[in-house]
């Protein structure tokens, strides 16, 4: 592999070391923390791409790694901060659905993006804005409805695998 390749490679690396710290501080109940790894691993998201572009190192395999990596950051990592946080208590096992849904849902997306090699739009938001936004509405908490949570994850689950032509900024 190109040593140059190993830059952006870190980067997607520590985007996936974030979301599984996320998941271990919301084991330990500090969904501040795990809301927070989610956000500085979308930071981390948006550049290892920048930077094997700017590098000329874009790969396959940095795609696939990428994708593996925000499905850990972006999709099991907020499904599960969520549930424990807002939907495991008013909802139990309905709220458990809502999350696994989400989960799932931004699988397939990943999974839709990277055999469709669509370049002008995404098909369906990408999983790296429906999870952040799911961390930032953590955050905000107990300002917001306890019906808020399941209504904005299956929303945003839902237009993960919609035909929704979302412009490439």
């Amino acid at each position: 592999m190109n040593h140059k390749a190993a830059i952006p490679n870190a980067f997607t690396l520590s985007n996936l070391l974030l979301g599984i710290l996320s998941i271990v501080y919301t084991m330990d109940q500090n969904y501040s923390m795990s809301a927070i790894m989610i956000l500085l691993a979308a930071v981390l998201d948006g550049m290892d791409g920048r930077v094997a572009r700017k590098l000329e190192v874009s790969s396959a395999f940095g795609k696939e790694l990428d994708s593996l990596s925000d499905l850990v950051s972006f999709g099991v990592a907020p499904a599960i901060l969520v549930y424990a946080a807002h939907l495991e208590v008013p909802y139990q096992y309905f709220g458990l659905a809502i999350a696994i849904i989400f989960a799932l849902c931004g699988a397939v997306r990943l999974a839709r993006f990277n055999v469709l090699n669509i370049t002008t739009h995404f098909l369906g938001i990408p999983i790296t804005v429906a999870g952040p936004l799911m961390a930032i509405f953590s955050l905000a908490g107990n300002r917001l409805p306890t019906l808020f949570f399941p209504v904005a994850m299956l929303l945003l689950a839902g237009l993960m695998v919609s035909n929704l032509k979302v412009p490439k900024l």
